[in-house]
């Protein structure tokens, strides 16, 4: 099985330990994992900010890249929604279709295409999962704890082959943490409060990490954590599920 790995712009720029992570594990997981080196951002923050008609460029060279792979895999939840949704390329739009019916977000692709019964990871420590927004809601990676159905977390599934670590529960477990790309900066003091409320459910159960699918979230996450000087720290569920301590 051929694999592309699609890392995000900022995941390269501030936590390339997430993308070797993630590589390492696809490997030992038995993946041919191709870096297409010539990959920048997939568009989303300018889609985001109402200029999805500038992202052409990022649309044909994403297709250039990542035309010729079985499977598409990235650790971003909200990057791997934002192709699904959105990559069109008008003169290449069969090579496009392909990569939006192929990418998949990491845990998605651990669980449904691989379809992953055992991981010899090893973490003694008690974690609290973000369900991060695009994940939960664009990609159904969990249930939504409003509706009246059966729940599922394909994250905690994951979580739970990890040998020494104990999952904890949440008052509100699929609260957002209040980044939302652009969110953050345009209503700062909004996004905080959010932040703060996200990481009080996690401090009252009790957690040492924070995980979740999405550094972007984390990312938010980890700043006020430090600025609160709190002792809970963040990590990308690729970096668990690819522990050995």
């Amino acid at each position: 099985m051929k694999v592309g790995l699609f890392i995000p712009c900022y995941i390269d720029q501030f936590y390339p330990q997430v993308g070797i992570a993630t590589l390492s594990l696809l490997e030992k997981l038995g993946c041919e994992v191709v870096y297409p080196q010539g990959q920048t951002c997939c568009g989303q923050p300018m889609a985001n900010s109402g200029f999805e008609h500038l992202t052409g460029g990022c649309n044909e060279l994403f297709v250039k890249n990542f035309a010729d792979f079985d499977y598409i895999v990235s650790p971003s939840g909200s990057c791997t929604l934002h192709v699904k949704d959105h990559l069109h390329v008008h003169d290449k739009e069969d090579a496009a279709t392909h990569i939006r019916q192929h990418i998949y977000e990491l845990s998605e692709f651990l669980t449904d295409v691989l379809q992953v019964k055992h991981l010899s990871a090893r973490f003694p420590h008690k974690v609290g999962i973000h369900q991060s927004c695009h994940g939960q809601r664009g990609l159904h990676l969990s249930q939504m704890t409003e509706l009246v159905a059966a729940p599922y977390s394909k994250p905690e599934q994951l979580l739970q082959m990890v040998e020494g670590l104990e999952l904890i529960e949440l008052t509100r477990k699929d609260e957002c943490c209040g980044f939302g790309g652009t969110f953050c900066v345009f209503e700062e003091a909004v996004s905080v409060k959010m932040g703060k409320d996200r990481i009080a459910d996690h401090e009252k159960h009790g957690a040492e990490y924070i995980t979740g699918n999405d550094v972007s979230c984390l990312m938010h996450l980890e700043g006020i954590l430090k600025r609160q000087q709190s002792k809970v720290k963040v990590l990308h569920i690729a970096e668990i599920l690819n522990a050995a301590f």
